[in-house]
């Protein structure tokens, strides 16, 4: 095999492929590497875990037909050292692989690429749906952080997807909060569900592109399919809590702020808050304000007094702040409503004209 790509986008594919691959498996050594394919269909790189996969696309030019297993870490520190001009050319003879670039010479030892699994497309195309890649890598990279981290229960540590009347919606929970989602659909008359891990989804936004993206799924797998290329990922095999039982039907009161008062005064309080992250949140319909509080016995204690617009009963609740600014990236209201339904129930947080944004926060004992 001989192949010559432009090494700014050698650079970029091995950035992005690199990351599907293994760091080191011991059982199946070829899943720590890089395949890199030339042929009648272009040249393609792909890389797996078995828990997620890329079949990424590049330009570039065959000279002579073939197929090469490179280890991901050794050709990521070569692509990373690499000048943005010029061409590289990769030569496979034998069990080696000689990169050249310039007046640059690599020479790496390959891996038999035999055993490299198959990346599994969804068996039912049936359930598409298009997205632009940008609109997908905002919700995953926003939404995913409100997942669980733990793997005991793997439903709660992925992204429960809907599609139902045009609409996609996303959700995310780890027991103390809930990020819901939505986005509407040009295609309604799809309809499905599936939990895709939270992990996988960041890893897959991280290589998706900006440019319209299918979503096809199956019970099994999840496939984003661009001009680029193909990612794939396993789906959780598991049946996700009815989150809407826990979403108070009514409230108590309610309080309109403006987010960057909002978020000023929870950073300032935050310094001063204790060992268990605790911030007192308050609200008071008499004077029309909203406030923070937190107290540090080893540091102090701090106040913020903001305006607000409050109906209803004066209300305090304490709540991790990590928790309450979480909702800061979901959305870009420039006010939020904050709706609470009394002691020891949860926080609703939406930004006001924002429908797509439903963030539920349960609070701390006082």
């Amino acid at each position: 095999m001989i192949i010559s790509i432009e090494k700014k986008k050698f650079s970029e594919a091995v950035y992005i492929v690199s990351r599907f691959a293994e760091r080191k498996s011991a059982t199946l050594p070829v899943l720590s590497a890089v395949l890199i394919l030339a042929g009648d269909d272009g040249i393609k790189m792909r890389a797996t875990n078995l828990e997620t996969g890329i079949d990424l696309t590049l330009e570039g030019t065959c000279t002579s037909k073939g197929v090469v297993a490179i280890p991901a870490t050794i050709l990521q520190q070569v692509a990373s050292s690499l000048t943005q001009e010029g061409t590289i050319t990769l030569e496979h003879t034998g069990d080696i692989v000689t990169l050249t670039s310039g007046t640059g010479k690599s020479v790496i030892k390959t891996v038999p690429y035999d055993d490299f699994p198959s990346i599994p497309f969804p068996e039912n195309p049936k359930n598409r749906i298009v997205l632009p890649g940008v609109i997908l890598k905002n919700l995953f990279t926003s939404i995913a952080s409100c997942a669980s981290t733990s793997t005991v229960r793997p439903e709660l540590s992925s992204i429960y997807l809907t599609i139902e009347g045009g609409v996609l919606t996303a959700v995310a929970t780890d027991s103390f909060r809930l990020a819901e989602k939505k986005i509407p659909l040009s295609n309604k008359g799809i309809q499905g569900k599936f939990l895709i891990p939270a992990k996988n989804a960041l890893d897959i936004a991280q290589a998706l592109p900006d440019d319209e993206i299918i979503i096809s799924f199956d019970e099994h797998q999840c496939a984003f399919v661009s001009t680029l290329g193909m990612l794939v990922s396993r789906l959780t095999n598991a049946i996700y809590p009815d989150y809407r039982q826990i979403i108070p039907k009514e409230s108590v009161v309610e309080a309109i702020v403006l987010r960057k008062d909002f978020e000023n005064a929870l950073k300032h309080t935050t310094i001063f808050s204790d060992t268990f992250q605790k911030v007192r949140m308050s609200f008071d319909p008499k004077k029309n304000t909203f406030s923070f509080f937190a107290h540090n016995n080893d540091i102090g204690e701090s106040s913020e007094v903001l305006s607000a617009k409050i109906s209803g009963s004066a209300l305090d609740l304490s709540f991790n702040h990590r928790y309450l600014s979480a909702v800061l990236p979901l959305t870009s209201s420039e006010s939020l409503s904050l709706t609470a339904a009394g002691i020891g129930r949860p926080l609703l947080i939406r930004g006001v004209q924002d429908t797509s944004l439903l963030y539920l926060v349960s609070p701390m004992n006082q």
